[in-house]
């Protein structure tokens, strides 16, 4: 079994469950199976927005971030369902706790997601016969598809375990690499994103080859940093670990600045946040984060420093939307005196995906009892505003299941988790 296994690297897995929430609510009801399916955060609502949705409803073009009334045209048929995020949680939790079972070094990256490092699991069988256990006993036992990427590291893995859906299991290793992923189109690459494409396609990098033999000073004009990581992705290295404690890195991402004079000017004021507003965004951008709750620092000429937050309706990334909240923030703090210091944060961060379809999974642990819920935002792209799920609230009893629709995931994940929760 150790000739399965490279001598000097690692073997990681990513695990990416199917349809998540919708797949949750198929298990939990039979009678949902093989039915469009959509989960959205406010189903009375017209302009509520579609969370996640069954691969039955894709294939009638219902996509995440659809408006419900869209997605109904389209799809007349289609059944909506409200997100119930405490099946959600049990769910999440049950498959973490099986992915442990095959290493310690599992990494929880979203609710329904996450890396695993295999390389010192070898005497549970060879990578696929690993991935191939873990697909089926998550199936089995709780009713639920997963794909699995399996590479030498995270970001193959995870650019593998994209490759096939559902349940697919994709082995991708760097000699892979030039045949599969260098004649795609540069924005198909994780991590790429509209603007970043556009970018690079600006100076002639059309495809990942391209990103791949690049000039280093060309991506470090266009990109910053950033453009060396890319390029080491496009060739298929990625050197970071799997590591169980490197959850939410962020908190907070913020900007400041010291004006270069003491200024009472409103309209200055108000266009210098206007600039931080757009550094913020940017940063989160970049790492692909939303913030939760905006706050400003101001600095009068005699030094003292006040910062000011307030948590928001609906997660922000956009810069237009830092600037009006930093605006408002400002205006109802500001003395009129004096201001040598300039700041705006985006606090409460938390991965841009995860406010489409998540909640926090660590945030359990801390406050099981009210699951913050993402009701749908009633504006979409340029039409409607920011695609951006609001939060809100569970109700605090379990919904039972209808009769008639009991399963293995519900009978023994639940009953399980009762059990469990009673002892706490």
């Amino acid at each position: 079994m150790k000739a399965m296994y490279p001598k000097n690297g690692r073997v990681i897995l990513h695990v990416d469950m199917n349809s998540f929430y919708a797949s949750v609510e198929m298990a939990y009801d039979n009678e949902l199976k093989g039915k469009p399916l959509a989960i959205a955060g406010n189903v009375e609502e017209r302009r509520g927005i579609i969370v996640t949705c069954s691969y039955e409803a894709r294939k009638f073009g219902v996509k995440t971030t659809m408006p419900i009334w869209e997605a109904k045209k389209i799809c007349p048929q289609l059944i909506i369902r409200k997100p119930n995020f405490e099946r959600y949680r049990k769910a999440s939790i049950a498959i973490f706790d099986l992915l442990r079972q095959y290493t310690e070094l599992v990494e929880p990256v979203s609710i329904d997601e996450g890396y695993l490092d295999i390389t010192e699991s070898g005497t549970l069988g060879s990578p696929l016969e690993i991935a191939k256990d873990i697909q089926l006993r998550i199936m089995e036992t709780m009713d639920l598809p997963c794909s699995i990427g399996v590479a030498p590291n995270k970001f193959l893995a995870k650019t593998a375990s994209d490759m096939k859906k559902p349940m697919g299991i994709t082995v991708l290793r760097k000699r892979d690499v030039p045949a599969k992923l260098w004649p795609l189109p540069v924005g198909e690459m994780h991590g790429i994103g509209k603007k970043t494409e556009q970018k690079l396609n600006s100076v002639d990098i059309i495809t990942i080859g391209h990103l791949a033999a690049a000039s280093d000073v060309t991506l470090r004009n266009l990109l910053g940093i950033n453009g060396a990581k890319l390029k080491e992705r496009a060739n298929g290295q990625d050197r970071r670990p799997v590591d169980p404690e490197a959850i939410f890195d962020y908190k907070s991402v913020g900007n400041s600045t010291t004006l270069p004079h003491d200024s009472t000017n409103q309209k200055e004021l108000i266009g210098i946040l206007d600039k931080l507003s757009e550094k913020v965004a940017l940063r989160l951008k970049n790492k692909m984060l939303v913030g939760q709750k905006i706050g400003v620092t101001i600095r009068y000429k005699d030094r003292n420093t006040i910062t000011r937050s307030r948590k928001t309706d609906n997660p922000f990334f956009e810069k237009a939307d830092i600037h009006a909240l930093a605006i408002e923030l400002f205006k109802k703090n500001w003395n009129g005196e004096g201001v040598r210091l300039l700041g705006v944060t985006a606090f409460d961060v938390l991965d841009k995906d995860a406010a489409f379809k998540q909640l926090d999974l660590f945030s359990y642990h801390q406050d099981a009892e009210k699951e913050p819920l993402y009701e749908a935002m009633k504006k979409l792209q340029n039409k409607y505003g920011s695609s951006i799920i609001k939060k809100g609230s569970v109700p605090a009893a379990e919904e039972k299941p209808s009769v008639g629709t009991d399963t293995s995931f519900n009978k023994d994940l639940f009953d399980n988790f009762r059990l469990k929760d009673s002892k706490q």
